[in-house]
């Protein structure tokens, strides 16, 4: 006899070699399946909300899709945080979770499919007449509409006998959408006249990066990336690095003079544009997607397609422009070491109020730390540190989980899907002391997956973002406050290092245990001075306050 979930199980090892999974009692037999049938490597998570979050960092790093499993009901909804971000994020992933039986509810179930349906996921449930044929549709549809889909199997199905499917057949992958020849034909024009053309990558370009390239050195335009893309021109002369909220003043200063603006692969979001302040008005906006529409009202001229065959296509139309001499006509020289794009303020040392300078610690940390290294970024105040300061030495180098659908708390169980996709480098979480709170049972996760993995802890004693953007309106601050927490000692217990920073000398403890080795888990309870408030932050609070 072939139970259902054995059928389940066969189809999601034909699809995937990673799964992430925590069990109850509704994926019980779906997840012995898995380990009888050995094709798979199950990582086990403590939370269910690691399940979704790492199956999406390992997406996000790798490219290939991951399955996520847990049980039905308080396993399920424990998980539709990170299920929300990852549609947001637009991550294909399987979802198999438990769900009611097919008799009806009982008086604990709740509507998956409903919950599902309200963060944009799709459902699919399971029969016994068609286990193959759910799990196959469940991949092709997560891989076509770039969405995570949640494979339900009903309770009282899972051990029972699955009836036979002779005819399972994949679905068609529908192609890319082209972009009309006569609208390409249209585009040239505004990139060959522009005086400062300037090309930005995001996520979504990850494998059109050296077309870009090629068509900046073509129209003798600047570079720059969304902050998820960073490390996409790694390298590159008059690359300025992030666009947006995250950019350096000089790199800032630059992309406001830019006239035409070609953006593949990014979503234009509050982010990447500064708050709609990052691009000069009168510049020539034109954006290249797979969403159905313009994702900011700011775009000019939009091209729904793929990046690559896209640029392919433009460039095919520029054979014969003679690139100019130099990049923007001389005006950009001063950005032709790239390196200086990067550049920082670096802080103090130590703050007014005697506590760690978040700056200065990152400055400092950027060079200690192993330059084979990936960043996982929790939400949160930080990130305009974490973003700011590392330097990344490739695409994919900066997964930031949580910015679409703002949340905090997922950087810790994002981790360990991102240690397995990228298993050689070492992987940094970013995170502050609500957040990593939120999401500390996934750091013993991390210490039993990570070859190398350092967790630095910003650990301002508050939540930050809200005491910068609320607490100067003059709102309450009193639950805005965390009494302090030594994450160090906590760390210990889940089987890590752990390291209190109170000074910069202190920083010595990180560079002994990159000496020996940079092996396991070392966390970092950076003791960082609130007062000091990250630029993108400040943009914010002016924002509020002209409105």
């Amino acid at each position: 006899m072939t139970t259902v979930s054995e059928v389940v199980a066969r189809i999601v090892a034909e699809h995937t070699s990673e799964i992430f999974a925590l069990m109850g009692n509704g994926n019980a037999y779906f997840t012995d399946a898995l380990a009888r049938d050995g094709k798979v490597r199950m990582t086990g998570l403590r939370h269910e909300a690691g399940t979704v979050a790492s199956a999406d960092a390992y997406y996000r790093v790798s490219r290939k899709i991951a399955v996520a499993t847990t049980t039905f009901g308080p396993g399920y909804t424990n998980a539709i945080t990170p299920l929300a971000e990852a549609v947001q994020s637009r991550t294909p992933m399987v979802f198999v979770v438990g769900g009611q039986p097919t008799t009806g509810p009982r008086p604990w179930d709740v509507d998956q499919v409903a919950i599902a349906t309200s963060v944009g996921a799709p459902t699919i449930t399971v029969m016994t007449s068609n286990p193959a044929q759910a799990t196959t549709d469940a991949f092709d549809m997560a891989l076509a509409q770039r969405v995570p889909v949640v494979l339900c199997i009903p309770h009282d199905i899972g051990a029972a006998q699955a009836e036979p499917e002779p005819n399972v057949v994949a679905a068609a992958v529908p192609a890319a959408p082209e972009v009309p020849g006569r609208v390409l034909d249209d585009v040239v024009p505004l990139l060959v006249g522009a005086r400062r053309p300037l090309i930005i990558a995001g996520r979504g370009a990850r494998e059109a990066a050296g077309l870009l390239g090629e068509l900046a050195d073509r129209l003798g335009g600047l570079t720059a990336s969304s902050a998820p893309a960073r490390g996409t021109f790694a390298g590159r002369r008059y690359d300025l690095g992030v666009c947006g909220g995250f950019a350096s003043e000089a790199s800032s200063d630059l992309i406001r003079t830019a006239d035409v603006v070609l953006v593949a692969g990014a979503g234009l979001n509050q982010f990447t544009t500064a708050f709609n302040t990052q691009f000069n008005p009168d510049a020539q906006l034109i954006q290249i997607d797979l969403a159905q529409d313009k994702t900011n009202d700011r775009v000019n001229v939009f091209l729904r397609g793929d990046a690559k065959p896209t640029l392919e296509a433009l460039l095919s139309r520029l054979e014969t422009h003679a690139p100019p001499a130099t990049p923007w006509a001389g005006e950009a020289e001063h950005a032709r070491d790239s390196t200086l794009n990067f550049t920082r303020d670096t802080g103090t040392g130590q703050a007014e109020d005697g506590l760690l300078d978040p700056r200065s610690a990152m400055h400092r940390l950027n060079e200690i730390l192993p330059v084979n290294r990936q960043v996982v970024s929790d939400g949160g105040h930080f990130i305009g540190w974490s973003s700011y300061y590392f330097d990344l030495p490739a695409p994919d180098s900066l997964i930031m989980v949580g910015t679409q659908y703002q949340s905090i708390g997922l950087g810790l169980p994002s981790a360990p899907g991102a240690a397995r996709a990228r298993p050689d480098a070492t992987t940094i979480v970013a995170t502050g002391d609500g957040g990593g709170a939120m999401g500390l049972p996934d750091l013993h996760a991390l210490v039993q997956t990570a070859k190398s993995a350092v967790v630095l802890v910003f650990n301002d004693a508050c939540y930050g973002a809200e005491i910068h953007q609320y607490g100067s309106q003059g709102l309450d601050e009193q639950i805005m406050e965390i009494e302090q927490l030594d994450f160090a000692t906590v760390a210990k217990g889940f089987g890590a290092q752990g390291v209190v920073v109170n000074t910069l000398d202190e920083l010595d403890q990180v560079q002994t245990w990159v000496d020996d080795g940079a092996r396991g888990t070392l966390v970092v309870d950076l003791r960082i001075s609130r007062n000091i408030v990250a630029p993108y932050i400040l943009e914010i609070i002016e924002l509020t306050i002209k409105r």
